[in-house]
């Protein structure tokens, strides 16, 4: 169990990735999460009211177990798996999210200064998560898919528009990080 509480080494994890994306490839599937949202319209039956949903959700019922097992395997690993809620973060970036009014930063995973219940009802976290979510959304069809799927699909299968895309989501994370995130919390 021990091995299990403690992070694993890139020579470890890195290949398991490779392992899962060969399986991925060698079925012909894609990784990437963003499409079950379409897909959940599409069952939930948006093709009456738009013909982007008018698809056959069943070529992508994999993807839903997918993101099922995806809830499934982070609530064991949260609540039976972590050795505690605590995120080992470097002290300079605590004195900066301190600086910031992140007062208990790296005690949890999600700061309760943007995620409790006080601060999402509140019309600064109601815009903020709002317009966050817009972005992500918009951003996420708009580059043809998520994060994951780019980054690890796309780049280890060679496609140019994945590379140019994990740039731009570099590039947008930097812009966040030096630039918003200080004029919104600052």
């Amino acid at each position: 169990m021990d091995i299990l509480f403690q992070p694993w080494s890139w020579y470890v994890s890195g290949p398991l990735i490779a392992l899962v994306l060969f399986f991925f490839f060698f079925f012909g599937k894609n990784f990437g999460v963003s499409t079950n949202l379409e897909t959940m319209c599409t069952i939930a039956g948006a093709g009456k009211i738009s013909d982007y949903f008018k698809k056959d959700w069943k070529e992508r019922d994999w993807a839903l177990v997918f993101i099922i097992g995806l809830i499934i395997g982070g609530y064991i690993t949260i609540n039976y798996l972590s050795a505690s809620a605590t995120i080992n973060l470097n002290p300079k970036t605590v004195k900066d999210l301190a600086d910031l009014g992140f007062a208990n930063a790296g005690s949890s995973f999600l700061p309760s200064e943007i995620f409790n219940i006080e601060n999402m009802l509140s019309l600064k976290g109601f815009v903020l998560l709002l317009v966050a979510g817009i972005f992500i959304g918009f951003g996420t069809r708009y580059a043809g898919g998520c994060t994951s799927g780019h980054a690890i699909t796309g780049l280890s299968s060679l496609q140019l528009p994945s590379l140019i895309a994990v740039i731009g989501f570099f590039i947008g994370g930097l812009f966040m990080t030096w630039i918003l995130f200080p004029l919104i919390f600052g």
